[in-house]
């Protein structure tokens, strides 16, 4: 399969800086989360890469747990990257993530530096690659001291294994005290990243985007279409092939009633009212809140990547679509 970029691939893109560094991101990017693991199909995922990247996403974002199995993803994504990608390196930001339960015993889950700077390791060699441009905490550890934490990604960065340390999971109390650790090390943390979409309203709660704003730095949100229910494909119930049958580890069922139905299907006419389909209206939300730098998408089929950019032609809200769209979740 051989792949040439698009030469005006960077022609209809945003990019927005993270915080007051000089790294930017593309207002949307690609998430590996799912489909990307041992269960998906190769082909699929390649094309699913060339689309992100002809259209000027050069942000991939990986873990070191994403799969299914558990390393999968970046195992395919190192094929894809070293097999017809490898010129495009230096036009691309590739970051991965270590933090939840990795392999068996006490050094292989949460934030001790054993764990951390194992997993890097681990994780460049899945992807055969010299080094990540961001590498992440993934979540909060109860029990390691932030400082060892926050060593840890500065060791990451200092080491040459990743040019920038980002957080991710944290609450804005937690980020602002881990900010002020690296900036003590001075070490170049550049980027939050938390769950966000217009039914999840967590970094609202937690005081993260205030606290992003605040410390300077970027955010970049994953789950935009809420697993998939803001995608527009259940808007006439649960199709058989989604996400919630077919993998129900995340998105459960259970958690789909008729007034969550009833809640798409009214956020949809909203979206048709504005030219736009669910999944862009969806997307447009959450990247004009203020402080997202960029929207991570995640995909199964190139076309969705396409369709999804689209939100780009229209992101403003005034008061009273706010106001709807705030009405109809609550």
């Amino acid at each position: 399969m051989n792949y040439s970029a698009d030469t005006g691939r960077y022609n209809n893109m945003q990019y927005n800086k993270c915080g007051e560094s000089g790294l930017k991101l593309p207002a949307v990017s690609l998430g590996l989360w799912h489909n990307f693991g041992d269960t998906g199909d190769f082909e699929n995922m390649c094309r699913m890469c060339f689309t992100a990247f002809d259209r000027g996403i050069t942000y991939f974002d990986l873990a070191n747990n994403y799969g299914p199995a558990a390393g999968s993803a970046e195992v395919n994504f190192g094929k894809i990257l070293n097999g017809h990608m490898k010129q495009y390196r230096d036009e691309m930001i590739i970051s991965t993530k270590a933090g939840y339960e990795m392999w068996p015993g006490p050094y292989g889950d949460f934030g001790s530096k054993k764990y951390l700077i194992a997993s890097l390791d681990q994780s460049l060699k899945r992807m055969n690659v010299e080094y990540v441009d961001i590498f992440y905490h993934h979540r909060m550890d109860p029990e390691t001291p932030l400082y060892e934490t926050m060593w840890a990604l500065d060791c990451a960065v200092k080491s040459g294994k990743a040019l920038y340390a980002g957080l991710s999971n944290y609450d804005g109390e937690t980020m602002k005290k881990a900010a002020e650790i690296l900036n003590e090390l001075h070490c170049p943390f550049v980027i939050n990243q938390n769950r966000y979409s217009i039914f999840d309203r967590q970094p609202e709660e937690d005081g993260i985007l205030d606290a992003a704003v605040s410390e300077r730095k970027g955010m970049v949100v994953y789950s935009p279409l809420a697993q998939g229910l803001l995608s527009g494909r259940y808007l006439d119930g649960i199709p058989a092939d989604s996400r919630v049958r077919t993998d129900g580890r995340f998105l459960k069922e259970s958690s789909i009633s008729e007034d969550k139905l009833k809640k798409i299907r009214k956020l949809n006419e909203m979206a048709q009212r504005r030219g736009q389909t669910l999944a862009q209206m969806a997307l447009a939300w959450v990247y004009s809140q203020g402080g997202i730098t960029s929207v991570l998408i995640g995909a199964s089929k190139p076309e969705q990547i396409t369709e999804n950019i689209k939100m780009l032609d229209n992101t403003g809200f005034d008061k009273e679509e706010l106001a709807e769209i705030d009405e109809i979740v609550k």
